[in-house]
């Protein structure tokens, strides 16, 4: 692992010329996938008319998570991680071109598909190499802000993405430019990836068995901050699963439209990103802990209040601050992870990481839908707050050395 000097200013971050090549590369490829998920939803919906067609989308891109994630953070340990999100990034880059073609020539709906599984794919493999590189680009101590930067950046590109993705299908009526966009925005990053000093070479390789798969498992079970960490993330992400009926509250309880619900929508990432924006601007978590916990719980408070509310600032108001807790918690918890896990293992411990979280993200939506379905909306949302305050008192409650934990960025 490359040695990286600590930095004091908020800024002083971004004269590392590694971590700022990341993040720019990182911004415009998150960027383009941003601008991708409209324009495959709108393409989808366009051609079939389906709304099944939307949800698998979802599937799609699941299935390879579910099946290669183990494999991908094994291979995240026992391979150059450099050349891995390299290789990740040029193969995501590849189907976007496929989404492109299939696009332009109006290709069978089952290229669309296809082009989301091997960009799927890819992703995997990238996710937990990316996850496990970042802690060598800068120090111990400046790894909790490059995690803002990071987190700051992606929210940021999601509340621009979108807008820009649906303003150039309303200019063109076509998504084939999106894609073309994404393309040029993976291969970018890939480039700006290849320019960095940094490298990783895995101190022994060890055979892919079942044994040598399960050691994240193994791992996050063992040290429980950090199962207490993701336990809180994946039962918060469960049950405040708000986001996913956004639609039915624009239409059918604040009576708002679709200009309203894209204002709804921009709600959680602005909030992650103006909280992004005061972090880098203050020191590190004292109590990084009990922080922590005070941010799910929060969530879960702020979720509630979204539920009951009728009046459209207060909702607005209300997801904002969801937005706000959830980046800490994300900060947080991403720190931790990284920083408590030793660099041999940090590969599959991300991948453990990313598939309770990914999977966690989609069941989320499922329970959020299947809850409003049978006991209305504002019951759904509403409950799943009060299961993740629930879930922050038992996870303190289960796990005291989380409280007790100190500073952000010590070990």
């Amino acid at each position: 692992m490359n040695e990286v000097r600590a930095l004091a200013g908020p800024y002083d971050i971004l004269k590392n010329r590694d971590f700022l090549l990341y993040l720019i590369g990182r911004f415009i490829a998150s960027f383009g996938q941003q601008m991708v998920t409209v324009a495959v939803g709108w393409q989808l919906y366009e051609r079939t008319h389906q709304p099944i067609s939307l949800g698998l989308v979802g599937l799609t891109q699941m299935v390879p998570m579910i099946g290669l994630t183990l494999p991908a953070g094994h291979f995240a340990d026992n391979h150059d991680r450099k050349r891995t999100i390299i290789a990740g990034m040029l193969i995501m880059s590849l189907a976007s071109v496929g989404l492109a073609l299939s696009s332009y020539f109006e290709a069978a709906v089952g290229w669309i598909y296809a082009c989301l599984f091997l960009g799927g794919c890819a992703r995997t493999f990238l996710w937990p190499a990316s996850s496990a590189f970042m802690p060598q680009l800068v120090s111990k101590e400046d790894f909790p802000k490059a995690v803002t930067w990071n987190t700051g950046s992606f929210h940021l590109s999601s509340v621009i993405g979108p807008a820009v993705g649906g303003a150039v299908i309303a200019l063109t009526h076509s998504a084939t430019p999106v894609y073309i966009f994404e393309g040029l925005a993976l291969s970018t990053c890939a480039m700006m990836v290849f320019l960095l000093h940094a490298t990783h070479t895995p101190l022994k390789k060890e055979p892919m068995t079942l044994r040598t798969l399960v050691v994240g498992f193994e791992f996050v079970f063992a040290t429980k901050i950090i199962l207490a960490t993701i336990t809180l993330d994946l039962f918060a992400v469960l049950l405040g699963g708000a986001t996913s009926l956004l639609p039915v509250y624009a239409k059918d309880i604040l009576h708002v439209g679709p200009q309203g619900l894209g204002v709804l929508q921009a709600g959680l990432p602005v909030g992650s990103f103006i909280c992004s924006a005061y972090l880098a601007h203050r020191g590190p978590f004292e109590k990084a802990g009990i922080t922590l916990l005070w941010a799910v719980a929060g969530f879960g408070i702020a979720t509630i209040v979204f539920g009951l509310s009728r009046n459209f600032a207060l909702s607005v108001a209300m997801l904002v601050a969801c937005g706000i807790t959830d980046n800490i918690s994300v900060v947080v918890r991403h720190t931790l992870v990284q920083l408590l896990t030793p660099d041999e293992k940090r590969g599959r411990v991300s991948a453990v990481n990313s598939l309770f979280i990914g999977t966690s993200n989609e069941l989320g939506g499922f329970e959020s839908g299947i809850v409003a379905q049978y006991f209305g909306p504002v019951f759904s949302v509403v409950a799943g707050g009060i299961g993740t305050i629930l879930i922050a008192i038992l996870v303190g409650l289960k796990w005291p050395a989380l409280k007790r934990y100190g500073r952000l960025g010590s070990t």
